[in-house]
């Protein structure tokens, strides 16, 4: 049976043990291409009630086991400016939710590879800061130096408990692939963007620059340094500022987040950076369509997890076994 926000029977706020973020959807929600939200919605939400929201994006939708979703937008207003509307409606219990935003992302050739997906155990906010042209500076310096007052937001690390139950649950998930992104990692000499996918760990870097090339990767990877997180892992643009609307009302502490890695952030050694950020038809890295679906098969077996023992999880993080 599926229902709608205008027939609810009950005005009882939905209490929501899981909210999985989507960024965007390529068509429907079913029946065409599926982008970062039609797996969970095939998956949770193919006959749910959907619920309006203004102020956001899209419609939720929720299910009968406490597990809502929605396409919140892409980058990093469309996206937190949805959550805010989001947590701050009066339809939902949000005081002891979970939740897991998702999407595709890049991924350095020497951290990552195409079809991987990866729990952020920090995030960074790519863009608060001051920059400036490399000839404007020290020869072979960094180009990027951290604001004063950004200091509570701009990088986030996300409970290492809930990481770790993360990765324990989903560390053996089998990955799809595809025969054009193997033959397509080929073209990169490091063994990591060679390999097939797999689950991992690391920074995920939230910028609304889609930064591009092996200099401005390292200067990612620079800013982790300097802030003290772990290698970055995914370039995204939405999930630091997301995390900052949450941590507003609900904290850190019950935010996963989890991107599938769809390209690299920078060309292999044989073209230039140019060159791969707008590739000629054909020369694109493949394994999108696989890296979505690996995306939700990962995600679910958390998302399950937390909804099948949310006597306990409800709670809380609870202690590893």
């Amino acid at each position: 049976m599926t229902f709608s926000s205008q027939t609810t029977a009950s005005t009882k706020p939905v209490l929501v043990k899981v909210f999985i973020a989507a960024m965007f959807e390529i068509g429907a929600n079913s029946g065409d291409k599926a982008g970062e939200f039609q797996h969970w919605y095939q998956r949770y939400f193919k006959d749910s009630r959907s619920i309006t929201v203004k102020g956001a994006l899209k419609p939720i939708y929720c299910n009968n086991n406490g597990v809502c979703g929605a396409v919140l937008g892409m980058g990093k207003v469309a996206s937190s400016a949805s959550m805010q509307a989001i947590l701050l409606n009066n339809k939902f219990d949000f005081s002891s939710s979970y939740f897991i935003l998702s999407g595709v992302a890049g991924t350095p050739p020497s951290q990552g590879t195409i079809g991987d997906v990866s729990w952020g155990s920090w995030l960074i906010d790519y863009d608060l800061g001051h920059r400036w042209a490399p000839e404007e500076g020290e020869l072979g310096a960094a180009t990027f130096m951290p604001r004063k007052g950004y200091e509570n937001i701009r990088r986030y690390q996300l409970n290492p408990l809930l990481v770790n139950w993360s990765m324990a649950l989903t560390s053996d998930v089998t990955l799809k692939d595809s025969p054009q992104a193997q033959s397509y990692r080929m073209r990169y000499p490091q063994a990591t963007a060679r390999r097939l996918p797999k689950v991992l760990t690391g920074t995920h870097m939230t910028g609304d620059t889609f930064f591009h090339g092996p200099g401005l990767s390292k200067e990612a990877q620079y800013i982790t340094e300097l802030y003290g997180a772990d290698d970055y892992v995914a370039t995204e643009m939405e999930a630091a500022a997301i995390t900052q609307v949450i941590s507003r009302t609900h904290g850190t502490q019950r935010i996963l987040s989890l991107r599938g890695s769809v390209n690299f952030d920078q060309g292999n050694p044989n073209e230039t950076t140019l060159a791969h950020l707008d590739p000629a038809p054909g020369e694109t890295a493949g394994g999108f369509a696989e890296t979505v679906e690996n995306i939700v098969l990962v995600g679910a077996k958390v998302t399950d997890h937390v909804v099948k023992n949310w006597a306990v999880w409800q709670q809380g993080v609870p202690a590893p076994k």
